[in-house]
């Protein structure tokens, strides 16, 4: 009697032995929660969230609940990489953020390292310049929406001289080095250069530059925060030049902290919850009846990292980071497959993506879309 319980208990503990289990999936949300970037952070933050809540209802990830661990970089970059490698001691497979680009070309030295596959808000081209194959953008680089800027600048506006105003970071550099290459390109004179300081609080000598210049219209290259500053300062000195960005220039978040200052700016936007495309505008309304504000661009790029990240994993097979970044390299996700990438978009064998674009313009304190621009 005592050999045959025996025998039964072996035989149960081969049996629960035999097919192990899936382990936890856990991914690292590492952004700015605090500092001069928690506007754009929680932006992001919250995309990630909802993705992941959705998904999770829908049955998760290899039918598995996915687990989100969050990490404030604080907007700081070494704080950032101390982040990454913290989640990659906690057990995550893949990483969401981070949104700051000065943050992201820091820790994801340490994903890498780790082989750990990092979906970026990030839009230095720096980023995916450096040969990386573990970083992955949410929205294309600065090097792909200015040059549809600048033509649209030129072709549509007839502009000639034209300013520069930007921050001196490493979003910044490499926005405003993306201009003057496309400035000189197509015969855009610069007439005016001024770069500022991140976080930097008074634009009132920045905006006398501009103001006394000849320039026709202006390049404005700052963050969220920065941008609503400077548009604010730019109506109290009555500088009636267009204003013309990236999607930091005319966000909603800008729009919100700027007020009636950002009225008239217009500019370039990877995406927007203005553009009438019902995916789009289905998961910003159920952005806002969620979290009770409307989401910038940050926020959708984090939930488009959250799909992109099931869909791949389970393209895969399973959790296997390194599986998952090389099956990044090159992929194409149509939404209408995949309905929670929102739009049709591809990644290149450097982690860079395309898409389709917008060109708008701020109006009573909305982005109005004024054109659709083709993928590049």
């Amino acid at each position: 009697m005592m050999i045959r319980k025996l025998l039964s208990t072996a035989a149960i503990l081969l049996a629960c032995t035999a097919v192990p289990a899936l382990a936890e999936l856990k991914v690292g949300s590492i952004v700015e929660l605090s500092g001069p970037g928690a506007a754009a952070g929680t932006n992001f933050r919250d995309g990630v969230k909802m993705g992941f809540e959705e998904i999770n209802a829908a049955g998760g990830i290899l039918k598995e609940p996915v687990s989100v661990l969050e990490y404030d970089s604080q907007t700081d970059p070494q704080v950032s990489r101390a982040m990454v490698q913290k989640a990659i001691d906690d057990g995550i497979y893949a990483i969401t953020g981070t949104v700051f680009s000065s943050s992201t070309v820091v820790n994801m030295m340490v994903a890498k390292q780790y082989g750990i596959p990092q979906f970026t808000g990030s839009e230095a081209p720096s980023i995916t310049a450096k040969g990386n194959p573990y970083i992955f953008r949410t929205a294309f680089g600065s090097q792909k929406g200015v040059p549809k800027l600048v033509k649209y600048m030129i072709e549509k506006m007839g502009v000639k001289k034209v300013g520069v105003a930007w921050a001196n970071t490493e979003f910044g550099k490499g926005g405003h080095q993306a201009f003057l290459d496309e400035a000189q390109k197509a015969g855009l004179e610069i007439v005016v250069d001024v770069p500022s300081e991140q976080a930097q609080a008074d634009f009132s000598a920045d905006v006398l530059k501009l103001k006394n210049s000849d320039a026709e219209a202006f390049f404005v290259y700052y963050t969220e925060e920065e941008s609503a500053r400077f548009l604010r300062e730019a109506r109290k000195q009555g500088l009636d030049k267009p204003l013309l960005g990236e999607t930091t220039l005319i966000g909603h978040k800008v729009i919100e902290l700027a007020g009636d200052a950002a009225n008239g700016a217009m500019g370039h936007v990877g995406l927007t919850p203005d553009a009438d495309i019902p995916a789009l505008k289905e998961m910003v309304e159920r952005f806002k009846t969620k979290f009770k504000y409307t989401p910038d661009h940050n926020a959708i790029k984090g939930y488009i990292a959250a799909w992109t990240l099931k869909y791949v994993t389970e393209m895969v097979g399973s959790p296997d980071s390194k599986a998952i970044a090389e099956k990044m390299h090159g992929l194409t996700l149509k939404a209408s497959e995949y309905p929670g990438v929102l739009m049709d978009v591809s990644w290149d064998e450097t982690g860079e993506m395309s898409r389709e674009s917008f060109f708008v313009k701020v109006e009573n304190g909305k982005q109005v879309v004024d054109a659709i621009l083709p993928a590049n």
